[in-house]
This record gives C-alpha cells, structure tokens and sequence, in this order.
C-alpha cells in the first residue's frame, strides 16, 4: 500500500461532504466581478471619466491599502483593481477549507478510523489540498469565462482568474503545514489566518509606500497576495509571478506531507503547552472556561476590526471629493446607505460590510459549541454539576458580545479617523458609532441560525454559512443587478436603518431583536433533548 492510497475515494467523500457549501462559495465569488463591470460601466461610461477616477485612486493610500495597486484606468484594470481584495477572502476560504478536512478530521478521531481501511497516510492531506486546489482552478476558470462574456480581453480575462485561482492555492499549502504543526483545530486556524493577515499587511505596506516612491515597496514581493497582483491583468499581463505562487504552493505541500510522515495521528510537531494541575480559581465556571477558549480569537476580531476602521476613516474623506461630479456614484452610494451625504452613504455601506464580517464572526463562535461537542470535551463537561444551558449560555455570550465589541472597535476608529480628517472628532465618533452598533440585531439573528441549527439540526451547521454567503451577496450584488424587494428583505441586514446619515427606526430593530431571541431559545431547547455527541 502507497502512502496516497485511497485518494481519489477521499476525493469524493469530500465532495460530498461539501456539495453544499463548495459550490456555493464559487458560484458566489464568480459573480462579483461580473457585477463590477456592469458598476464601472454604469458609473464611468466614458474613458475620461474613467481616466480621472483611476488618476485620483492609483494616488490614494487608503484605496491602494484596501484593493492593491491600480495600473491603468481602462474598464478592465478598474475591475480587476477593485477586486483586489478577493485574493484574501479566497485565502480563507482555502485555509478553512483544508483544514477542516485534514485537522478536524483528526481531532473528531474520523481520521484514525479511516486509517484502519485501506488508505494512505498522506491520502486525506492529498485529497484535501486535491479539493481545495481544484475549487480554486474552477473559480478562476468561471472568473475569467465571466469576463470575456463581458467583453473583456482573453489574456487579461485569463490573468484575472489565473490570479485568483493562484491565490487560493499558496493559501491551501499554508494551511496544509499549519495542520501539521498544532495538535488542535483552532491553533491550525489561528496560525494559518495569522500567515494570511500578515501577508495582507506586508502587501498593503509594500504597495502603499511604492505610490509614494518609498523604500518599502519590495515588502509586496514578500507577499504571495502581493505576487499574485503583479500578474496585472488587462496592464501587458506578465505571466511569470504565477510560478512563485505554484512554487510556493508545491513546496508547502510537499513540507506538510514530509512533516505528516514524523509525526503521530492526532498529534502535532509543536508541543501543547501544558497547563497546572489544579484550575485556578478563575476557571471553575463554564463562563470562565469559554473566556479561555474565545479570548484569542475576540482579541484578533477586535483587532482586525479596529484596523479596517483606521483604512476606512482615512478613504472617507477621499470618497467625498472624488464623487462630488459623479452623480450616477452619488446614487448607488445613497441607495447603499444615507441620505444626507456622500461621505455619510459612504460610511454607512462600510458598515453594513463590517456588520457582515461580524455576523462570520458571531457564527465561528456559536459554532464553537458543535466543534467542543464532537471533539469529545462536552461529555466530561456536563458530567460534572455544569449544566447544558449553562454550559451552551457561556459560548453564547462571546457570539452576542463578542460582535458588540469588534463593531464598537471599528466604529470607534473609523470616527476618530475620519473626526481628525474633517476636523469634528466630538461630531463623528458618536454618529460612525451608532452606525456600526445598529448592525448588531442583524448580526444577532445570523448568530440564531447558527444556535438552531445546532441544536435541532447539528448535522447541517454548516448550512449556517451558506446563510451569511446569501446576506453577502444581496448586499454587495443585490442593489447593483436591481433585485427584487421581496429577495433583498431575505436579508436581515436589509431592514437595518442606515446611518449615519438616514432616519433611525426602532421597530426593525426590536423585531429583529426578538428573532434573534425566538431563534436561539429554539436552539437552546432542542440542545436539552437530544442526544450528546449528536452523529
């Protein structure tokens, strides 16, 4: 027996176990950069206008920060400028995935039974990196088939999928050696969106300090976010920084698959840190195991929150004198959000944007709770005097407060930012404040999905991400394509009151509220009558 024997059957039991999810994700993702070409086409008709938005964004920190380097201002450059965060969220989305079919399936023990069949060692770290790396190569292919049916070039239409294709690759092989390295799945996470983040980082330092002729440029090429831009799709595409993400990509698995062969199932390369012996007084309470178990990932929220409030209080301004002759932008922004403002339709869309990543964040808490059930740590648990509604209340708290303290962080810092920039610190913070709070009942009922889910249906929590993707899409393709009414109130974040700068209501607010609240006692009662661990 080969040590990839069994491969192609893990293959398929992966693509069944996400034939929900996987398709989902790529469908959704094809479809954003269609949506830009109908908004660059809708906004900018001619190529002088064009060429004046893209001369004051190729010059702006904040937008260079957010989207990468624009090289040209012709319909394709805009677009494939603008979609220049993508490369993370696909990263993601990689790193989610094979870690959940390589680590986790080692810590729920799935790993070991199958190991007593006829598989190889390294078959479920080859058939993981084999799915995630061909979802990848599908999305670039619908990417790129997307825009040349827009009319786009081919060379460019191909660089923009080889980019993003690429992108979602170096991030597979990251987690593929993060899933070696830790003995739990949440570490493998951590460290993997941890190498993510500070690959986003070194592109953003690199490229902004390359529009102002700085010496910092080269951090980009440090970056495989940063390589994957240098293809620079429809500006004379150069193909060769495609081979540093495959080379980055093939030396990564193949480093996991030789770390995987010195070490033992269920175990990883570096050592658990070993706590006392006695818990210390501080940790005798199921609320004060579930603060040991959130607090590094509420920290790194609320950090990440609070430095995407600095980017987008810095653009705020930006945004207000580059659309003040646009009167087409001027009207999707006050659609998205406000109605006394550019600026303030401007913050108030950004919001409703972090009011989505902190419903993900809302729902990777909750779910905590099934990923404690089927490691096995719930039943010693509840053998002692902690109760389920207890036990299941303490990890509730971080998913409905949790989300309260990363939005208040990047209203926060987007006020401040922006206060400082116009001159009114006192005036904004509390207006930008209120703006990011308000999103909470919304993100509050994605939250309630997740607690039903798991407590009626836990087999299907994942469906719970699959409602966040669709809340996401109305958002950021709804308004654009003209969707029905009756489709876009789908999402609770459609009956949010958008501020600052619109009317405040409390009656979507409050009714959203008691959603959230119906939602997650079902959750909380269907947990008190089922069998734990459920199958």
């Amino acid at each position: 027996m080969t040590a990839l024997t069994g491969t192609v059957q893990l293959v398929r039991l992966i693509l069944r176990r996400d034939r929900i999810v996987l398709p989902l994700w790529i469908l959704f993702l094809a479809v954003i950069p269609i949506v830009y070409v109908s908004s660059f086409n809708g906004l900018f008709p001619t190529a002088a206008e064009r060429q004046e938005y893209a001369q004051i964004s190729m010059h702006n920190a904040g937008f260079v920060a957010l989207y990468g380097p624009l090289f040209g201002s012709s319909l394709g450059q805009l677009v494939a400028w603008r979609a220049g965060f993508i490369p993370v969220v696909i990263g993601l989305i990689s790193i989610l995935t094979v870690i959940r079919h390589t680590r986790v399936e080692e810590e729920t023990g799935r790993r070991e039974l199958l190991g007593s069949t006829v598989v190889g060692r390294h078959a479920g770290l080859a058939a993981a990196l084999l799915v995630a790396c061909g979802a990848n190569l599908v999305l670039g292919v619908l990417m790129a088939l997307g825009l040349i049916a827009e009319g786009l070039p081919l060379a460019g239409s191909s660089a923009f999928g080889l980019e993003m294709a690429a992108s979602g690759w170096a991030f597979a092989g990251v987690a593929a050696v993060a899933a070696q390295l830790t003995s739990g799945a949440g570490s493998a996470r951590a460290l993997a969106i941890v190498t993510l983040g500070a690959a986003y980082v070194l592109r953003l330092a690199g490229d902004v300090s390359g529009i102002h002729g700085g010496g910092l440029a080269w951090l980009s090429w440090l970056s495989p976010i940063g390589w994957v831009h240098r293809l620079r799709p429809f500006a004379g595409e150069q193909w060769w920084p495609a081979l540093l993400a495959l080379g980055f990509t093939a030396a990564l698995s193949l480093a996991a698959g030789f770390l995987e062969a010195r070490r033992d199932i269920g175990a990883g390369l570096l050592p658990p840190r070993l706590g006392p012996a006695q818990a210390s007084p501080g940790l005798r309470s199921p609320l004060a195991l579930a603060w040991r178990l959130h607090r590094g990932l509420l920290a790194g929220w609320v950090a990440g929150f609070a430095v995407l409030g600095v980017v987008f209080g810095a653009v705020a301004k930006d945004v207000g004198s580059l659309m003040a002759e646009n009167t087409s932008l001027q009207d999707v922004l006050a659609r998205l959000g406000g109605s006394s403002g550019i600026i303030d339709g401007y913050l108030a869309s950004t919001m409703s944007i972090l009011g989505l990543i902190a419903a993900g964040y809302a729902i990777q808490a909750a779910l905590r709770l099934r990923g404690e059930e089927t490691s096995g740590r719930v039943e010693p648990l509840l053998s002692t005097a902690a109760s389920r509604l207890g036990w299941a209340g303490s990890h509730l708290a971080f998913a409905l407060l949790g989300p309260a303290a990363a939005l208040a962080a990047a209203g926060l810092a987007t006020g401040v930012v922006y206060g400082l920039d116009a001159g009114d610190v006192a005036g904004q913070v509390p207006r930008v404040l209120a703006g990011a709070l308000v999103q909470l009942p919304a993100v509050w009922v994605l939250a309630g999905v997740a607690v039903v889910l798991f407590g009626l249906l836990p087999r299907f929590t994942a469906v719970s991400w699959a409602v966040l993707a669709g809340c996401l899409f109305l958002l950021l393709v709804g308004a654009a394509v003209q969707l029905d009414k009756r489709i876009m109130d789908l999402s609770p974040f459609t009956h949010i009151p958008h501020l600052p700068g619109g009317a405040l209501s409390a009656t979507p607010l409050v009714l959203l509220t008691l959603l959230a609240a119906l939602l997650t006692l079902a959750g909380l009662a269907g947990l008190r009558r089922r069998d734990i661990p459920a199958a």
